[in-house]
């Protein structure tokens, strides 16, 4: 492996392996550090692959960034511009070259982290750090594994400027062995810089040929000035693809015609395995579906999150697909029709791993429900809007049903002002005591009246699972002191949460510093709600 021959010379490489494990576990990887020598030097580097995706509470890595500035930079453009901000850089030399382990790389979240180290509207300093960073990273032999291209704001705009532009255009070692590309895009803005974007697909599309996982996210559909250009560039950009195994679809619909158009591609149907399809709308392709699934020689995976059109015909497309594949998820929020996806559900049920529904209120849901109860046992992941007194005895055999598998759970429960029965409370009884013994992930949404009482219901029946990550968000007329009480007497004290998320009529529990601490004591970790939150599709793609 690349770090034992760097690092180990003809030691085994075990313990490669060993920290090799503890790559997504920051605060191990930390601890690793402490441990010798050899093992800070074989942790670092998986600490400093991807530093913009920790969560930090400080920016010290920034700082530590700036120490690499070669002489030239320091001089001319920061000594007196970050003295003037008195901010104080030590400009010394660093026990590692950490720009050179970068390997994944979001835009919006470097932009995100230097401007709050900044804590300040700097945008002209910010884009410089910004540019200095990543010619840092270049000039210190950095190399992508993972690229996200992230334009949301107008300030993303901004520090995807020329110059920056023309530092990537211009050194493809940066890029070239590029393995994952996220395209995350605003189409209200991006308009702005068209021209640069445009010459970055191109250069994609000459330079990275290797991509194995393709994420394509389109914020608004409003049609910009240069759309069929986007398209033709991203359509062209998949069909140049020798190994790309994984594609996710959240994008309009003349996007994705023409994006799902190009899986005939020869490159392509031979080696792709897994497509995503969220929140999209089936009818502009809801003809080609067969055709193409047909030709996916290898295809082994479909997931469908939260789509629309899911009708008739596209139920028979799907059912009629020569090639044998697994729906794994089955997530619906728009209306559709149950005895089309009861037939869905009877074909691919028993290969089901994710489901669950935005809008509760359709007809016939029931036989939908026993459908799932008799087909569907390996769900890991369920998510339910609205529990109501005619399916809580259906949804409570169902997440009974599928105990043994479940691992993340996403309820919300709502109470209108002129409406309560006990259907909810039913629910929040039962469910605590059959949920599994370990949870991965809880998510709970209360909103209307008396939902402090369901919560104190839930807390107290479900004493004997242990949530990894629980995640509440309550709006109520209660006092949050109250709601505070419950969750220390049956969360803290008994010790049967280990991270914890809570938002209280809009107010983030992470920013209470004494309530923090004393959750602390028990071992219990506040995070912030929206920094931590999962949503299904990110449970998916990894």
């Amino acid at each position: 492996m690349t770090y034992s021959k760097l690092y180990l010379g003809n030691i085994p490489e075990l313990i490669c392996e060993i920290i090799q494990y503890f790559r997504n576990d920051f605060s191990t990887l930390y601890s690793c550090i402490l441990v010798n020598k050899l093992w800070c030097r074989l942790a670092i580097p998986l600490l400093w692959e991807d530093p913009f995706s920790i969560h930090v509470q400080n920016f010290q890595f920034i700082e530590i960034y700036l120490c690499n500035l070669n002489e030239d930079d320091r001089i001319n453009e920061y000594a007196n511009i970050l003295a003037d901000m008195e901010i104080i850089v030590n400009f010394s030399n660093t026990l590692f070259n950490y720009p050179s382990f970068i390997k994944r790389l979001n835009t919006h979240k470097v932009a995100c982290f230097i401007e709050n180290w900044l804590m300040d509207d700097h945008l002209e300093i910010s884009t410089l750090i910004y540019r200095s960073l990543i010619k840092m990273f270049i000039e210190n032999e950095g190399n992508l594994h993972s690229f996200e291209v992230e334009v949301r704001t107008s300030n993303d705009c901004d520090y995807l400027n020329d110059s920056i532009m023309e530092l990537i255009l211009q050194n493809p070692n940066f890029t070239c062995n590029i393995r994952h590309l996220n395209l995350i895009l605003n189409m209200d803005i991006i308009y702005d810089i068209n021209t640069n974007f445009f010459l970055l697909l191109k250069f994609l599309c000459s330079n990275c040929n290797s991509i194995s996982s393709f994420y394509i996210r389109i914020i608004n559909d409003c049609k910009f000035e240069g759309a069929k250009h986007f398209e033709k560039w991203l359509t062209q950009l998949i069909n140049t693809q020798q190994n790309l195994k994984k594609i996710s679809f959240e994008c309009n619909d003349l996007v994705l015609y023409d994006s799902f158009s190009s899986l005939k591609n020869s490159n392509i149907s031979n080696t792709l395995k897994i497509i995503t399809f969220y929140r999209i709308d089936f009818k502009e392709i809801i003809n080609n579906i067969q055709e193409i699934f047909n030709q996916l020689n290898v295809l082994e995976t479909i997931h469908i999150i939260y789509c629309y059109s899911l009708n008739s015909d596209f139920v028979q497309q799907i059912i009629n697909v020569i090639r044998p594949f697994k729906l794994k998820s089955l997530l619906l929020s728009s209306k559709f029709q149950v005895e089309s996806l009861q037939l869905l559900i009877q074909k691919f049920g028993s290969d089901l791993e994710n489901f669950g529904f935005e809008n509760y209120y359709i007809e016939s849901i029931q036989k939908l429900f026993k459908s799932v109860i008799k087909y569907c046992s390996k769900i890991k992941y369920f998510s339910l809007l609205e529990p109501n007194y005619n399916n809580v005895n259906l949804v409570l055999n169902l997440i009974e049903n599928i105990n043994q598998n479940l691992n993340y759970l996403d309820i919300k429960f709502k109470c209108h002002y002129d409406h309560y029965d006990d259907s909810s409370i039913i629910m929040s009884k039962n469910l605590g005591q059959i949920l599994p013994s370990k949870l991965g992930f809880l998510k709970l949404e209360f909103f209307g009246i008396k939902q402090s009482k369901l919560l104190k219901i839930f807390l107290e029946n479900s004493q004997n699972t242990f949530i990894k990550r629980l995640f509440i968000k309550i709006t109520v007329q209660e006092e949050v002191k109250d709601i505070l009480h419950y969750i220390k007497e049956y969360i803290m004290k008994k010790k049967t949460v280990k991270y914890l998320a809570i938002i209280i009529n809009y107010q983030d529990l992470v920013y209470l510093e004494d309530e923090v601490k004393e959750f602390e004591l028990y071992n219990i970790k506040v995070q912030k709600y929206d920094e931590y939150y999962i949503r299904v599709i990110d449970i998916v793609n990894n």
